[in-house]
């Protein structure tokens, strides 16, 4: 028991000593909007004994209304059914650092592991159908070398004829995009690190749009930048805070959750915030973000799920 809370308390002082890492708000990091009509609320999930729920990296939601969350602990991947039972785990050991999470329109399940350089996709069962990169190995996807690699793989976006697209680069690697078909035969990549259109600094996140329009939150560039799924450079919204992950809600609704400074934001079709919600802070309180992540919303109760990895925790906000 004293050893788990020593790794404890050490994982929150290695987490709080991040470079960026707010312990209240910066007016200078956060964008101005009306409120999103939310408050924080506990989660409410029912958990075994000795199964835990490690730093929450990324939760989405299926089909069934059942919720998945990506996390740091021993057990990667939770799934709760629409009451917030725990149904199930896996992914065991085939994690280095767990990081973003998408359910696609046929229900597969994919991850990304921007440690361990690889995409897996999954049926429901935790089964590998697929896994894009090698584990452990970070390099270049180069079909005329011959080699097919990751490095530091964020998320992972799906166009409406099944190509897949994966933002890479989180940190040491360089920012790009890459597209492949549904079976995960390479098609085409863009990018480089830069602030020009179509570079990157850390891309974070990537979306399609319903009018087929990508989104890449690229991140330490403040900005969200649009193509079209072929890779053209369309335009560019800026953000003061860290473009970290992109959602289209049950409701159509364009959200974004800004890293660092602790924002959820309702974007509209200009990208500018016309709502917004939370703030930066160290944890206890409910609803303080170390690092807004990834989120995702409940389609029924609409409900927000933010995964934070700095104050290891999922929250969960409710509409008022």
């Amino acid at each position: 028991m004293l050893h788990a809370l020593l790794a404890f308390v050490l994982l929150l002082v290695q987490t709080r000593n991040v470079p960026g890492v707010l312990d209240k708000p910066d007016p200078n990091q956060m964008e101005e909007a009306p409120p999103l009509g939310y408050h924080a609320v506990e989660t409410g999930l029912s958990l075994p004994d000795g199964i835990k729920l490690g730093a929450s990296s990324g939760v989405a939601f299926d089909a069934q209304g059942h919720m998945w969350v990506l996390n740091r602990g021993e057990h990667p991947l939770m799934e709760f059914d629409a009451h917030g039972t725990f149904l199930r785990a896996m992914g065991e050991g085939k994690y280095n650092r767990a990081h973003g999470l998408r359910i696609a329109p046929d229900g597969s399940i994919w991850t990304t592991d921007v440690v361990g350089h690889t995409v897996m996709k999954m049926n429901r069962n935790g089964d590998v159908l697929l896994t894009l990169g090698t584990r452990g190995q970070a390099g270049t996807w180069d079909e005329a070398a011959g080699t097919r690699l990751l490095q530091e793989p964020s998320d992972i976006a799906f166009a409406p004829n099944g190509d897949v697209y994966i933002v890479q680069g989180h940190g040491r690697g360089e920012g790009r995009v890459l597209r492949f078909d549904r079976s995960g035969t390479f098609i085409t990549s863009w990018g480089g690190k830069g602030t020009a259109p179509g570079q990157f600094d850390q891309p974070h996140s990537i979306l399609v749009t319903a009018d087929n329009q990508l989104l890449v939150a690229d991140r330490e560039n403040h900005r969200v930048q649009v193509f079209d799924l072929d890779g053209k450079y369309i335009k560019e919204w800026k953000f003061k805070g860290l473009p970290c992950g992109l959602l289209i809600g049950p409701d159509r609704q364009l959200y974004l959750a800004t890293g660092f400074s602790g924002q959820i934001l309702r974007l509209n079709g200009d990208g500018k915030a016309v709502a917004m919600m939370g703030e930066p802070g160290p944890g206890p309180a409910l609803g303080e973000f170390g690092e807004a992540h990834y989120m995702a919303i409940e389609p029924t109760s609409m409900d927000i799920y933010v995964a934070d990895t700095i104050n290891a925790k999922l929250h969960r906000f409710a509409r008022r």
